[in-house]
């Protein structure tokens, strides 16, 4: 057992019968009344994030994990597989359990959170940043880039993002995985 004097970001906790890993927390010292932490939990199985305030000296219950790297293989019927690195062990996860599998091309690298009680997977996080080629997109005219006006672009997984104007068919693009949004163009 743990206290809220051990609430960090990343640190993984049960509570309301789930498990929640903290995205924020504010440790909140009053000039009148007692002290609290104020947080902001994310869902591991539903990805919902919650706001929850924390009297002083309550007692967290905590949860291991372990991050291994894995490998994106290929999707089927029955989920979307991947090898480790290290050990070459496959595992398939669900659809539910990664944050943007529209994203992941084959052979990107990812990393899977693990409970350690039970080995079993609870969220796969990719990098921040990806570089996929543009597939298809209307072309670009120049002079069109005097405004933030965006069109429509598919990337080489299937996935569509929201492009400045100047982008075409067969450019490199960096993604940001968190918001699956446009950063800049990548070199080739």
């Amino acid at each position: 057992m743990a206290s809220t004097s051990d609430i960090k970001n990343g640190l993984c906790m049960k509570y309301n019968h789930d498990i929640y890993t903290v995205v924020e927390f504010l440790h909140v010292k009053p000039g009148k009344g007692p002290a609290f932490v104020r947080t902001k939990l994310k869902s591991l199985t539903t990805g919902k994030v919650v706001d929850n305030t924390f009297p002083a000296g309550h007692k967290i219950e905590t949860v291991r994990v372990e991050r291994r790297k894995y490998q994106y293989l290929y999707k089927d019927d029955m989920g979307y597989h991947f090898m480790d690195t290290e050990t070459y062990a496959q595992v398939f996860l669900q659809e539910t359990i990664l944050s943007r599998p529209e994203l992941m091309k084959e052979g990107s690298n990812i990393e899977i959170l693990f409970n350690t009680a039970d080995d079993t997977p609870l969220t796969a996080e990719m990098p921040q940043y990806i570089v996929l080629e543009v597939t298809y997109t209307e072309p670009g005219v120049k002079g069109d880039t005097a405004t933030n006006a965006t069109k429509p672009a598919t990337v080489e997984t299937g996935a569509e993002i929201k492009v400045p104007l100047f982008i075409n068919q067969g450019d490199l693009i960096k993604i940001d995985t968190r918001s699956a949004s446009y950063v800049e163009r990548a070199k080739k």
